[in-house]
């Protein structure tokens, strides 16, 4: 009985710093966007941040490089919870996120070139403003492209991940029926900015689904725990 109630202990304070790290993730990700337009703003957008602001960009890429490893820290903390639940699962949803992380990091490396250009670097003297102006801009939907690919797997981790939430018996199944539309959400968004880049309202529900799922499941573990949960498995199961 000891030892149940220690396990308990543990897999609270677990759900609970994981929480801490999805919220940080979600927060960190809405200021990089606010300092610098990096996430959901388009080009233009992004090149008047470099050119207005260098100082407010250059910190809004770091917040967005911390963001990654938060959201990295989430996944890692998401798939200690989760593993008793179906080991292979579990795997297959952090290994999708990790490559979504790497791409994501290495879609940020064509911005620090924008900077760059935008500081204008001693060794681009022999270029024109134009011609500057003009490998900024490519820097910029370099970005943009590896960016939404990135979301094919930060929408393909969220089946599995929603899957094992609804299964799992220690967080509500409504979280995981939210986390499963979310990772539909995030495909249209892949979908339509590859396909019908024209038309951008086309994901514009699909944000307000993930806003909800995600950071829905993040405050639950940060202030509810598992606790909540299991305590509802074991009524269930005393029925």
């Amino acid at each position: 009985m000891s030892t149940n109630i220690t396990d308990q202990l543990a897999q609270n304070k677990l759900a609970r710093i994981t929480g801490g790290f999805y919220l940080a993730y979600i927060l960190a990700s809405v200021l990089s966007d606010r300092l610098g337009h990096i996430g959901l703003g388009n080009a233009q957008q992004i090149a008047q941040a470099i050119s207005t602001n260098a100082w407010s960009f250059r910190l809004g890429l770091v917040v967005a490089f911390v963001s990654t490893f938060l959201f990295l820290m989430a996944a890692w903390g998401l798939y200690v919870l989760l593993r008793p639940v179906d080991a292979n699962l579990a795997l297959l949803f952090l290994l999708l996120n990790t490559v979504g992380v790497a791409m994501q990091c290495a879609s940020m490396l064509p911005l620090v070139f924008a900077m760059l250009l935008g500081e204008g670097a001693s060794d681009m003297q022999a270029y024109s403003a134009a011609q500057l102006d003009g490998l900024a801009y490519l820097s910029i939907n370099v970005y943009k492209t590896g960016f939404v690919t990135a979301q094919l797997f930060f929408g393909t981790w969220l089946f599995p991940l929603g899957y094992l939430v609804y299964k799992s018996g220690f967080l509500p199944r409504f979280l995981g029926v939210l986390l499963l539309l979310d990772g539909i959400a995030v495909m249209i968004w892949f979908l339509q900015a590859l396909l019908l880049p024209a038309y951008p309202a086309i994901r514009y529900p699909g944000i307000a689904v993930s806003f909800v799922a995600e950071v829905g499941l993040a405050l639950w573990l940060l202030v509810m725990g598992t606790r909540a949960g299991s305590q509802a498995r074991r009524v269930h199961m005393t029925r």
